[in-house]
Formats: C-alpha cells, sequence, structure tokens
C-alpha cells in the first residue's frame, strides 16, 4: 500500500471508528455481548430512574413501528400491578433488545440504550475502548499540520466519546474537533457528507474521510468528498474491483501531508 499523498484542499479528515481506528473484533466481542449479556440487570438496577424510563419508552415506540416486521417483540406498558407484572415488562424489553440487535438494527432508541448502558461500563472500568497503535501518533501529527479532526459513526455521539475518552490510550478526546452520528445522516448516503461539510464550515472537497466500507466510500466520493478505504486485521474482504478503484491504507502511517514536507 505505501505512502499516500493527502490532495492539498484537504483541510479536515474524517474518521469512521469501527474497522478504521478500532478493530471491528473490540466492536463485535466485547461491546455488543455486554448489552447482551447485561441488559436485563441494568434494567432492573436503573427501571425506576428517568433515563432509563425515556429509553424504554423510546423502545416501545419503535416496537411499535416495527409490528409488521417478522418476529418483532412487542413491549407492553406497565399497569403497576407487582412484580412478576414488572418482571414481564423487563423481559419483553430485553428480548426486543436481543431482536435487534440480532438484525444489526441501527435505530436510535436502540442506540441510546446501549450508549447509557456502555457508559456505566465505561465508567466502573469494564470496558476500555481499543485504538489502533497508529491512530493517536498520526492523529497528533495531523493536527500539528494543522489539520481538523471528526469522527463519524453509526454510534451514537455519547458512544464515540466514552470509546476515545476512556481507551486503551487515555482520554484522547481533545484529539477530535467534533464528532456525527447517524443523526446527520446514513453514512451510505450523499447528501450526510455534504450536510457534514455545512457543519464544519468547508466544502465537500477539503475532506479526506477514511472508512473501511466501500459503500460508505462510495457515498462520500459522490458528494466529492475525497476518501482513502482503510485495510485492518478482521475487516471483511475487498473485491479486487475496489482493490484497484481505491486508495487503499493499512495505517494512518502511510498519509503523506503536503504540509509535512
Amino acid at each position: 500500500m505505501g505512502v499516500l499523498p493527502v490532495p492539498a484542499e484537504v483541510r479536515a479528515i474524517l474518521l469512521d471508528i469501527e474497522g478504521t481506528t478500532t478493530p471491528i473484533a473490540f466492536v463485535q466481542e466485547t461491546l455488543f455481548p455486554y448489552i447482551k449479556d447485561n441488559v436485563k440487570e441494568y434494567l432492573r438496577a436503573h427501571w425506576e430512574e428517568e433515563e432509563c424510563q425515556r429509553d424504554v419508552g423510546l423502545l416501545r415506540k419503535q416496537a411499535q413501528e416495527d409490528s409488521n416486521l417478522d418476529g418483532a417483540v412487542p413491549i407492553p406498558l406497565e399497569s403497576g400491578s407487582g412484580e412478576e407484572e414488572l418482571e414481564r415488562v423487563i423481559q419483553a424489553v430485553v428480548d426486543n433488545v436481543h431482536w435487534q440487535m440480532s438484525l444489526d438494527r441501527k435505530t436510535t432508541a436502540l442506540k441510546q440504550l446501549q450508549g447509557h448502558m456502555w457508559r456505566a461500563a465505561y465508567a466502573t472500568g469494564h470496558v476500555k475502548g481499543e485504538i489502533f497503535e497508529d491512530v493517536v501518533p498520526a492523529i497528533r501529527k495531523w493536527r500539528e499540520a494543522g489539520m481538523k479532526v471528526y469522527i463519524y459513526s453509526s454510534g451514537s455521539v455519547e458512544a464515540q466519546k466514552l470509546l476515545f475518552g476512556y481507551s486503551t490510550e487515555g482520554d484522547i478526546l481533545e484529539l477530535f474537533d467534533g464528532h456525527f452520528d447517524t443523526k446527520i445522516g446514513p453514512k451510505v448516503e450523499s447528501e450526510s457528507y455534504r450536510r457534514i461539510a455545512a457543519s464544519i464550515g468547508c466544502a465537500t472537497n477539503n475532506i479526506l474521510f477514511l472508512t473501511d466500507v466501500p459503500r460508505e466510500a462510495n457515498a462520500a466520493e459522490e458528494a466529492d468528498t475525497h476518501v482513502a478505504v482503510v485495510v485492518r486485521p478482521g475487516n471483511a474482504g475487498l473485491t479486487d474491483d475496489e482493490k484497484s478503484y481505491y486508495s487503499l491504507i493499512s495505517s494512518f502511517t502511510e498519509l503523506f501531508l503536503p504540509s509535512s514536507t
């Protein structure tokens, strides 16, 4: 793969997380299993809290919208008739969360509950965000060269900040100028990258987007954003066409900034 020169007009680098800054295995083998294994215990412990009730309310609303889908799990309302009924409602929420996760859904309701659960897990030291070792030194160099650095992930902004705030490299949130999640739009739609550029205050061709997902790279490219596809251990393989079409890097150190001459 070697060295990839960054186009001179690039002013900001936009980073995906899973498979780009962070091993896919961390998300698949640590973060998601933590939710599945602990959601019932978390709900029991926090049920009376306002935040938890808001999360359950959102999940219930989503369940109503999903009622026509195969295997959808409804979440009944509480009528306040004792422990047994409360357990039944909690179990319905657990089953709904497991069902959504089995389909790899990215609903706001699911992401919000996951974000709150991960917050508790990071704060208590049960989980630390894993970062590839080339990431932090490279970002520091980019920032020294005057680059702005942003995150764009399907995980909520809160979940992103937890991962980088409680990481294996310590609290590295200071390295980022801002965070975007799917509230700005799906990562596979070109309009999302136009919205990000407008939010940052630059043109789309002033941004270089690093991702491991060709569909995301394609959407960004359609918006006239520069892209490079990141090849990391554990990432999905690329087709021969994708390998020949996209600029590829296997480490952030392979990016060469004009200003670093």
